[in-house]
């Protein structure tokens, strides 16, 4: 499997983690530690780009984060791991993990890059869209790969996983180094992060990688959406209802139009 760690695709370990995964409350979900090898694991951390070369910024009410997808300009090791996920082995091993047949991650931002945090960054919990119009593909599964060496517990910045009712965090995931939180795209699967505080110079580190099929029966159309958390203030629970429902709205409008609506900043929200 190249930069990905072998142990974990043995047809044993497969059957393993199949289990695991069905099993996963509140929505299907698996946690893989060592996912990549360590010498994969730590290039990635070594030559992960600065913050200052991310050119795709999300700040706003819900979000304060940067992303991109740029394989071309990073060290060769963002491609391995790229090609890796991308193979038809890979696929073929992700199909038996989550029972879901047909999965592919297409070649474009919706199907890999990077997610990075400074001090003070935060994504509210939020469902995520589950179609993407241009290649007519039905979004399926989220794969994120942290890649923070020595992370410190109070650091933050868990993965939060919430019952779909918004009662609870039912899951809180550490984002530790060479850790891979596998998860459904559905209305299932509410998640986030809360608010960092990292020393100066840390930054919290991810790749992504999301997985596809065509459209088929039982596809039902999820735009995206934060969600407020039942202890936010009033006021930031009505600005986010606010702000959610104006932007739906509006992308209803402009599809009525025959106007492209859905461009990247709404399709990729961790």
């Amino acid at each position: 499997m190249g930069p990905l760690n072998p142990l974990h695709f043995t047809p044993e370990q497969t059957a393993v983690l199949r289990q695991s995964f069905a099993a996963g409350t509140p929505c299907k979900h698996l946690i893989i530690d060592g996912f990549l090898t360590e010498e994969t694991a730590n290039l990635l951390h070594g030559h992960f780009p600065p913050m200052s070369a991310l050119k795709v910024r999300r700040k706003s009410l819900n979000e304060n984060k940067a992303e991109d997808y740029k394989f071309d300009e990073w060290h060769p090791a963002f491609r391995e791991v790229r090609d890796a996920i991308r193979s038809e082995s890979f696929a073929a091993w992700i199909s038996t993990v989550t029972g879901i047949d047909g999965l592919l991650t297409p070649d474009n931002p919706l199907g890999s890059g990077v997610h990075q945090g400074a001090d003070g960054s935060y994504v509210d919990v939020h469902i995520d869209v589950n179609y993407d119009p241009e290649s007519n593909l039905w979004r399926r599964v989220n794969l994120l790969v942290y890649l923070n060496r020595n992370w410190k517990d109070e650091y933050g910045g868990h993965l939060e996983i919430w019952d779909k009712f918004m009662k609870r965090a039912e899951k809180r995931i550490a984002p530790a180094h060479n850790r891979a939180v596998l998860f459904l795209t559905d209305e299932n699967s509410p998640h986030g992060y809360q608010t960092i505080r990292v020393p100066e110079g840390e930054t919290r580190k991810s790749f992504y990688a999301y997985f596809f099929t065509p459209i088929q029966d039982g596809f039902r159309y999820s735009d995206s959406r934060f969600i407020a958390r039942p202890n936010d203030s009033a006021w930031r629970k009505a600005a986010t209802s606010i702000k959610e429902s104006v932007k739906i709205n509006a992308k209803r409008l402009l599809k009525v139009l025959g106007v492209k609506s859905l461009d990247f900043q709404d399709k990729n929200k961790y």
